[in-house]
């Protein structure tokens, strides 16, 4: 098999990995043992199922672990193509690794608060839960980021459809308004949801056209098989 073809498969699953950890860890699980308006029920929960409550933390680690491979391997992947914007992809995908990594330890103490109350433990676990999912929030800032760059890959290389690569520009710019639209506007959520369906769509594409085709076969005509190299663009 070609290095190229190699380089993105493995790209498109990591970054599978990512999105499957992202959605059990803070769409499934987190629901199940946060009550925002209600700490005595986030505490009881979090007692109750204390298993569920540990692989909440070891989910947003796979989370950190697979977003900080797949921006590497998108730098390796995207590094001949657009130097500059791959490593911003790598840059602003190990800054966002970071936010969810703290999240982690957060949600890692109220795990062990709970378990071993420390004063007022359902005060205590419901702010760690709070402030966890802001790391998210702000963390979304960086997510955005990194889907610009990469939009921008897809468009300079050629190996992939142009219009993925606007998706996901367009993508990255509306989930950083998402960000802050959820900030200066808490009413307005089914807004932020909106904005974020662009960018969704762009990751599930380019998740699927890494694991099915790779790049385009031109990439593979003009990249040596031990190294890849940019090829120009598509008209």
């Amino acid at each position: 098999m070609h290095a190229l073809i190699r380089t993105a498969r493995t790209t498109g699953l990591l970054y599978l990995g990512l999105a499957v950890t992202g959605a059990l860890g803070f769409l499934l699980i987190r629901p199940r043992l946060f009550t925002v308006d209600d700490p005595g029920a986030t505490l009881a929960a979090l007692v109750e199922h204390e298993s569920l409550a540990r692989a909440g933390v070891a989910l947003e680690l796979l989370i950190v672990v697979t977003q900080a491979l797949a921006a590497a391997w998108f730098y390796r992947l995207f590094r001949t193509a657009d130097p500059l914007a791959a490593g911003g992809i790598a840059a602003f995908g190990l800054v966002n690794a970071v936010a969810i990594l703290a999240s982690a330890a957060l949600l890692a103490t109220a795990v062990q608060v709970g378990l071993n109350p420390v004063g007022d433990a359902a005060a205590a676990v419901q702010v760690l839960y709070l402030v966890s999912g802001n790391l998210w929030g702000v963390g979304a800032l960086f997510f955005g980021l990194w889907l610009i760059p990469m939009g921008s890959c897809v468009l300079r290389s050629g190996w992939m459809p142009r219009p993925l690569g606007w998706i996901l520009v367009g993508g990255g710019i509306a989930y950083l308004l998402g960000a802050f639209v959820r900030y200066l506007v808490p009413d307005a959520s089914g807004i932020a949801d909106a904005l974020a369906l662009p960018a969704t769509v762009g990751e599930f594409w380019m998740v699927g056209y890494l694991l099915v085709r790779g790049v385009r076969r031109h990439a593979l005509d003009q990249a040596p098989s031990n190294e890849p190299t940019a090829a120009p663009a598509a008209s």
